[in-house]
This record gives structure tokens, C-alpha cells and sequence, in this order.
């Protein structure tokens, strides 16, 4: 049985997915509409949380 490893994106991917731009990205972070961890000096993203947020997005405007 193997466990999926979870993907970690750094802030510049999530700005470019979203086409945000950096201080908008730490909003949502400081906000904690977007589940983030730093480890050391490196903000990390799991693409899951960044999949809710999206999720949570739509159904905003549903």
C-alpha cells in the first residue's frame, strides 16, 4: 500500500496559477483563507489547500 505524497507548491507557483500577485497571496495566507507552513525560511502551499480554496471560491459565487 503506498500513501500519496502530498505536492507542495512555493508562492511564486500558487501567484502564477492564480494570477495573483505576491501581496495578495500573503493576504490569503494572513487571512487563512489559504492554508500555508513554513519550514525554515520556505513558505510552502499544499496543492490541496490551494484546490479548497478554489472550491470554497466557487461556492461563494454559486
Amino acid at each position: 500500500m503506498t500513501t500519496a505524497v502530498p505536492v507542495l507548491l512555493t508562492v511564486p507557483e500558487v501567484m502564477s496559477r492564480l494570477k495573483y500577485s505576491r501581496s495578495k497571496v500573503y493576504d490569503l495566507i494572513r487571512s487563512k483563507r489559504l492554508a500555508s507552513f513554513t519550514e525554515g525560511r520556505c513558505r510552502r502551499i499544499p496543492e490541496s489547500a490551494l484546490s479548497d480554496y478554489i472550491r470554497a471560491q466557487l461556492e461563494e459565487i454559486a
